[in-house]
């Protein structure tokens, strides 16, 4: 059930309803705006002090702003999301963060280069451009689930500042299709700190999306090393960012963007941290797949202001059920498991694992009634979590799967001529035309249903497998 009751106690309905925070949603583009703003003023006043107050607003005001305002568990009716889908407004305001963006970029390296700073003023100005830049993954991560080129393109723009251009390829193909697995770089297990996750975020996912461009390119016969290589593109863009920028203000600029981009780069992996920290989906022994993901499978939080300038990715649970729904319509589900905090405040917290484990860890055991095997748990510590949570002397082993397997090769066939079916994705509006076929994952037009590799998955909303396709 979703909770769709406004402030005053009415149900919402689509005749007459307006979004109450439309204006409001243009605090996310304003966000790099405010950035540089700040760093213009700390260098025209030499403040020295300003340089910090980007982190200063995003890791203390905003979280204050969520604290005092509160939860805002308000659905737009099913009827009007077609009108908020059909509003380019809400899609401009996406398209407003990239601009601000690259102002903020290039004058962090201008300010680096020429602003004579001391090091913690440039450390300041670091943590500052790196934290807008890592936000802007969030843009990237709502243009990289559109199907449109020119979006896609977008996100990838988005993502060059931070030189993480494969999460455009691991997270839509990769993270939604094994989330609340262990099979998912992304997904935390309980047990496991900040610090231990995140460099096996970082190498597993660029393995995984490597691994998924590898796939799909000798499936189209081509060669990983070359230019339809989504990563390859994507990090492209990233070199030829940095070069120009060396080039243009001074050399000494790199090291300057290679801190930022790490830093930010972080910041998105520190979010998949919390989203779905000790969350598992049940796996079926006999069919060999998990269960379909569901909304009990992601944190969630209704904070407003955090909401507001992450497009609300915090309505976690809604996006992975349905990842091509636009971050206006998401919604609230009632009895999801719910975040202490909004985002802003529990980044801080998952930095210091004793505080994290004391807020989260018997959050994870009362969101599985109290029986952790069904739990996502860090193998060297799952005899002790059981023990503790349990009291578990000899815990029963978890059911494993097998890896997911390799893509098969996919030979063209023709089908025949007489109007073959199509298959649909039960999840989003994807058919599978035979005729048609997809080129951009290597099916060629002509190839039958049958011919499709067991494992493909939509290409749309990469949730729904094959086996799951209804004929229409």
């Amino acid at each position: 059930m979703t909770t769709t009751q406004c402030a005053g106690g009415a149900l919402p309905t689509a005749a007459g309803w307006r979004d109450g925070k439309r204006w409001l949603w243009l605090l996310s583009p304003a966000l790099p705006l405010v950035g540089l703003g700040l760093l213009l003023v700390a260098y025209a006043t030499g403040e020295a002090a300003l340089y910090w107050a980007f982190p200063f607003i995003f890791y203390v005001v905003v979280p204050a702003l969520d604290w005092l305002i509160g939860a805002d568990p308000v659905n737009a009716p099913e009827a009007a999301v077609p009108q908020l889908v059909a509003d380019r407004y809400y899609r401009y305001i996406v398209y407003a963060y990239i601009p601000s963006q690259y102002l903020v970029t290039i004058g962090g390296a201008w300010l680096w280069v020429h602003g004579g700073m001391v090091w913690w003023q440039l450390l300041g100005l670091t943590v500052s451009v790196g934290m807008i830049n890592g936000i802007g993954i969030n843009t990237a991560h709502e243009l990289g689930h559109k199907t449109g080129t020119l979006e896609r393109w977008l996100a990838k723009l988005t993502l060059a500042p931070v030189a993480y251009g494969h999460f455009f390829v691991e997270h839509n193909k990769g993270h939604h299709k094994n989330v609340a697995t262990p099979h998912d770089p992304a997904s935390a297990r309980m047990g496991e700190t900040f610090w231990e996750f995140l460099p096996r975020t970082v190498i597993g996912s660029l393995r995984s999306a490597w691994n998924i461009e590898k796939v799909r390119l000798e499936r189209k016969g081509r060669r990983v090393w070359s230019l339809q290589n989504e990563n390859l593109q994507a990090w492209s863009l990233s070199l030829l960012l940095f070069v120009a920028l060396g080039a243009c203000i001074g050399w000494a600029a790199l090291p300057f963007l290679l801190i930022q981009a790490a830093y930010g780069a972080s910041l998105l992996e520190v979010v998949n941290y919390l989203e779905h920290y000790g969350l598992l989906r049940g796996f079926d022994a006999k069919s060999g797949r998990y269960e379909r993901c569901q909304p009990h499978h992601s944190w969630n939080s209704n904070h407003i202001i955090t909401n507001l300038v992450l497009y609300q990715l915090q309505r976690h649970s809604d996006h992975h059920a349905n990842p091509t729904r636009h971050y206006q319509a998401l919604r609230h589900f009632d009895n999801t498991p719910q975040l202490p905090s909004g985002y802003a405040a529990m980044v801080l917290v998952a930095y210091l694992p004793p505080l994290w484990f004391a807020l989260m860890d018997r959050r994870v055991v009362a969101h599985h009634q109290g029986d952790l095997r069904r739990a996502n748990l860090l193998p060297r510590k799952r005899k002790q979590l059981l023990r503790r949570w349990m009291g578990e002397s000899v815990p029963a082993p978890a059911a494993k799967a097998a890896a997911p397997s390799e893509r098969e090769a996919v030979s063209a066939a023709p089908v025949a001529a007489a109007a073959p079916a199509r298959f649909q994705c039960p999840n989003c509006a994807y058919a599978y035309d035979p005729v048609q076929g997809h080129r951009g994952d290597g099916i060629a037009p002509g190839t039958a249903w049958e011919l499709v590799p067991r494992d493909w998955s939509c290409p749309d909303c990469a949730v729904r497998d094959k086996v799951d396709f209804v004929r229409v």
